[in-house]
């Protein structure tokens, strides 16, 4: 996995920042009204983050293991390139969705529902959120609270064909979310004012759609160049 797939993904974490106040900007207000009040709300943002990117790393790590199963068929399929390209157009779709052009990407997050639905019921016993260990295991908790943003990164996990690269790639998204909900959850109100700013999320939305597009244009330059036997033996 190049330097680039990393910063494309720490980018995509960022730049999703308007995505997140939307799927789970309320998850963060409520859990800031847990609080306590006598104590500094950063330190319990960042445990429950913490947690957060914990989860995508394990989910990372279990995708990229299946990927590296996968891999036993290049020979016949470019399985890589193919993964890929799908990634880089669920963010094209993603980019879409954050500009307000096209809602199309919501129809896959309704996917996570039903694994968010088993593990929901478990929240309600850390709450409310009083010390820090609870914080942790509520945001591990949330981290499988699976979305659009995370169905397009967990693709890329999926194509390094590796346990660890996916790990790396997921934990990489993850910090990259990290700024705009450490800030959502400790400034709501102004948060929510300027992500919902109609210039803000066309920015962002073709800041993924351009990560996405690259992304396209780098596997059909390979299968160009290579041919699809050729593409087989190709690095993605």
């Amino acid at each position: 996995m190049n330097d680039f797939s990393l910063l494309a993904v720490l980018l995509v974490g960022l730049m999703g920042g308007v995505h997140c106040l939307g799927m789970c900007g309320s998850i963060v207000g409520i859990f800031t009204t847990q609080l306590p009040q006598q104590q500094a709300r950063w330190p319990f943002h960042l445990a429950y983050s913490s947690g957060r990117i914990a989860s995508y790393a394990v989910a990372g790590a279990l995708v990229g293991a299946i990927g590296q199963a996968g891999l036993l068929m290049r020979d016949a399929v470019p399985v890589q390139h193919l993964l890929f390209a799908l990634s880089s157009v669920m963010l094209v779709m993603l980019g879409l969705y954050l500009a307000g052009l096209w809602g199309a990407v919501r129809r896959v997050e309704q996917l996570g529902g039903a694994l968010w639905q088993h593990l929901q019921p478990f929240t309600a016993k850390l709450l409310p959120v009083n010390t820090l260990p609870k914080a942790l295991a509520l945001g591990a908790l949330w981290g499988w609270l699976l979305c659009g943003l995370v169905y397009s990164v967990l693709v890329s996990a999926l194509a390094s064909g590796s346990a660890s690269q996916g790990a790396l790639i997921m934990a990489a998204f993850g910090l990259g979310t990290l700024p705009n909900l450490l800030l959502i959850g400790l400034f709501w109100e102004r948060c929510r004012r300027w992500v919902q700013s109609p210039k803000v999320r066309l920015v962002a939305g073709l800041v993924v759609i351009g990560l996405g597009g690259y992304g396209l244009i780098k596997v059909g330059y390979t299968f160009y160049s290579y041919g699809w036997t050729g593409a087989c033996h190709v690095a993605a």
